[in-house]
């Protein structure tokens, strides 16, 4: 007999079982098994179609609460926690630690009541939770996709159930990668070391970030083998590649580059950093954000995206601010910045910036934007550059490092000479779908005058 707690879910095939909106199927009887639920990966971010398996919190025979972390999964984007919403046993894994690309909705585990006897599920097999889900579709069949008529059903990929019971393939020991720590999987990313053959010395043979060392130090001193390595993408690699492409693709870029006197910007800053209360520890960039935020309140249509059949133009300026961390580039969004002071955008772009290279950013902190900004000043050989539009949005900002540039002056006696003035070379990208020539040349104007007068971003 199924409990009280699942009788109601029975009565209710679509409740609600994660925050970010996944749904259960009612629990099926199986002749073979007592009475379970399959868990399926579950899509952690919008553009997710497949993702890793990463560190398992649970085991078989461990009890599971709302709002326990299951297991760790590497998406698109980051490394997240799954936390499941449901109550009861771990009766079987179904995809080990360190197996990748699992696509969305494939059995990763079966859940049975307190009390089931898990042993039953020994043989239990992922033909029996109904098998792996379809691999995601090359990018070519979704053209003909988005021209047919609009489907009352949603996609699988969209929007996946999380329990199933329909039939598949079981899956191989060569679809797995080796069981390693996220930690490890990271160290060895960054150092592009592969963890096929690696001895792992955790436990059940684990792949520690020790090993990962101890295999880098012993790689520097090995002779010289093949010509090249070919390293294997990450998730987040793969959507970089493919969204960058896209937007080439489908957003046809202009450019507009301006140079920016940021010498009173500099003083300005100086001043209130070395306030005695302490209170400001900014940097150059967190006055920039701020003056994207003020001229897009000048000129609106820049903070817009594209949509079928119209353009949104968005009344709060959300800057998405270019983050490099080991794994590739991220965006994480501060949001109103037209509503915040220096002070609160400053606290927030270095608390995003820290959750993306730790991996620990949740998906509203990275997912929309109205704008971005890529700056590269910090490298003093990037004098200028023009960056690529993160889709659907219709601009980013490019920022290159400061210069001492010398500026002729013309003295009140009537000679001549020259002044040191600190200026920096900014170039906008912009979608001309979105924002016609005139305009874009209209909001680097505002930016540029509000810049090289700070003042007005403390008003």
């Amino acid at each position: 007999m199924l409990s009280a707690a699942i009788r109601r879910r029975v009565l209710s095939p679509t409740h609600n079982v994660l925050r970010t909106g996944f749904t259960c199927h009612v629990i099926r009887h199986y002749a073979s098994f007592p009475d379970h639920q399959v868990v399926k990966m579950p899509a952690l971010s919008p553009t997710m179609q497949a993702g890793n398996i990463g560190s398992w919190q649970k085991k078989a025979g461990d009890s599971v609460a709302p709002g326990d972390v299951l297991v760790e999964i590497e998406t698109d984007k980051a490394q997240m926690d799954f936390e499941f919403q449901e109550e009861g046993v771990i009766a079987k894994i179904l995809k080990e630690s360190g197996t990748k690309d699992v696509a969305v909705g494939s059995p990763i585990a079966v859940l049975v009541e307190e009390g089931t006897d898990v042993s039953a599920f020994e043989k239990f097999t992922l033909d029996d939770a109904g098998g792996n889900a379809e691999p995601p579709k090359p990018k070519e069949e979704k053209k003909s996709e988005s021209q047919s008529p609009p489907s009352s059903t949603p996609e699988p990929t969209s929007e996946p159930e999380q329990y199933s019971s329909s039939q598949g393939k079981l899956e191989t020991a060569l679809d797995r990668e080796p069981n390693a720590t996220p930690a490890a999987k990271r160290l060895a990313r960054e150092n592009g070391i592969s963890l096929n053959g690696l001895k792992g010395t955790g436990k059940d043979g684990k792949i520690t970030e020790e090993d990962v060392k101890k295999n880098t130090s012993s790689s520097a001193t090995a002779a010289p083998g093949a010509a090249f390595e070919d390293i294997p993408l990450s998730n987040m690699r793969k959507t970089i590649a493919s969204r960058l492409q896209e937007s080439v693709q489908k957003n046809p870029h202009f450019f507009v580059t301006s140079s920016l006197s940021v010498t009173k910007l500099l003083k300005l800053r100086q001043a209130l950093n070395s306030s005695a209360d302490g209170k400001y520890k900014l940097s150059v960039n967190d006055f920039l954000i701020k003056g994207i935020a003020a001229a897009s309140k000048k000129v609106p249509a820049v903070n817009s995206s594209w949509r079928e059949g119209s353009i949104r133009q968005f009344n709060s300026v959300d800057v998405s601010v270019a983050v490099s961390t080991p794994s590739g580039l991220i965006t994480p969004i501060v949001t109103g910045v037209d509503a915040r002071g220096l002070e609160s955008i400053s606290g927030k772009v270095k608390e995003l910036a820290k959750k993306a290279r730790d991996n620990k950013l949740k998906p509203e902190e990275y997912q929309g934007g109205t704008i971005s900004i890529s700056n590269m000043g910090m490298n003093a050989a990037v004098d200028h550059f023009t960056a690529v539009i993160n889709p659907p949005q219709a601009a980013i900002l490019a920022v290159g490092t400061t210069k001492k540039v010398a500026v002729p002056l013309e003295n009140e006696d009537g000679t001549t000479g020259i002044e040191w003035d600190d200026q920096i070379t900014v170039t906008a990208s912009f979608d001309h779908k979105v924002v016609d020539g005139a305009v874009g040349a209209e909001w680097i104007r505002e930016f540029k005058k509000v810049i090289e007068n700070p003042l007005e971003l403390l008003l």
